[in-house]
C-alpha cells in the first residue's frame, strides 16, 4: 500500500529519505553520547557542564539570528521559542556547575 500523498510528488519523497536518514544519525549520535557520558568521572563533569554552556550560549545567538530573520508568524513564534529553550538550557546548567562546584568547597 502506497502512501497517496508521495506518489505523484518526487520532492516530497526525497524530503521524506532525507529526514529518514537525518534520523539515523540522531540515533547514533544519540548512542554514542551515551555511551561516552557513562564513562565520565564525576570529577571531569564540572568542566565538561561548562562547555556544554558555552556550546548553549552559541544556540542563543543561532536563535536570536533566526528569530531576527523571520518573516511569518509561525517563524516568529518557533525563534522566540528557540530563544526560551536556549535561554532555560543555559540558566540550568549554570546552576548544575555552580550546586558541583559547590560541592568540592571545603567547609
Amino acid at each position: 500500500m502506497r502512501i497517496a500523498i508521495l506518489e505523484d510528488d518526487p520532492d516530497q519523497i526525497a524530503l521524506l529519505k532525507r529526514w529518514l536518514a537525518d534520523d539515523g544519525h540522531d540515533v547514533h549520535a544519540y548512542l554514542a553520547g551515551r555511551e561516552v557520558i557513562t564513562k565520565v568521572p564525576p570529577t571531569l563533569h564540572t568542566p565538561l557542564m561548562s562547555g556544554a554552556n558555552a556550546i548553549s550560549g552559541i544556540s542563543i545567538v543561532g536563535a536570536l539570528v533566526v528569530a531576527g530573520r523571520a518573516e511569518g508568524t509561525l517563524q516568529i513564534v518557533l525563534g522566540v521559542a528557540a530563544i526560551a529553550m536556549a535561554t532555560i538550557n543555559v540558566i540550568g546548567g549554570f546552576m548544575v556547575t555552580d550546586r558541583m562546584l559547590a560541592m568540592f568547597k571545603k567547609r
